[in-house]
């Protein structure tokens, strides 16, 4: 299996040059006369058969050293590719994996827990250990909306409760 991987590769490069030809081919039929519209469907059914085609005879990576086989060769480095595997193997088949670029040197596994909002916070007032900058809070009240707050006036009544209850 390792061998096939090897040679095989895992179809990123072929995907792209094959995408990149149908754009050529179709841009030059297209500057041909032929019809734009005609194309795309027929270019839509030949992707439908692929995808069938590629789907019956796909299989299920489902070990650790089969995902570590399978990301080393999509990064090109199979330390890469162990730690992904690692990574996957702590946050289970619904967790969520991010890779970020780092300014050291060398690969790092980070597990976190609960959710993550990359976004930060608003005001330096929400700031509760100055020294890490974050903002932690134990147990607070966390209100979400499906609609958009135009004024504080409508959020008042429920600010004024939290604020009652002595919690964050």
């Amino acid at each position: 299996a390792k061998k096939t991987d090897d040679v095989a590769d895992d179809g990123t490069t072929t995907a792209t040059v094959l995408a990149q030809a149908l754009v050529r081919e179709g841009l030059r039929n297209v500057a041909a006369g032929a019809n734009p519209l005609g194309l795309k469907r027929g270019i839509e059914k030949a992707v439908e058969k692929v995808t069938e085609t590629l789907l019956k005879s796909a299989k299920e990576v489902e070990t650790k050293e089969q995902i570590a086989a399978t990301a080393g060769i999509s990064a090109g480095d199979q330390s890469i590719g162990d730690l992904i595997a690692e990574a996957m193997d702590k946050v289970g088949n619904e967790g969520v994996i991010t890779v970020e670029e780092s300014n050291t040197f060398g690969l790092q596994l980070e597990l976190t827990e609960g959710m993550r909002f990359d976004k930060g916070y608003i005001s330096g007032y929400f700031v509760t250990d100055a020294e890490r900058q974050e903002a932690v809070l134990e147990d607070p009240y966390i209100l979400l909306v499906s609609s958009k707050v135009s004024t504080v006036k409508d959020l008042l009544p429920l600010l004024e409760k939290v604020i009652q209850s002595g919690k964050p």
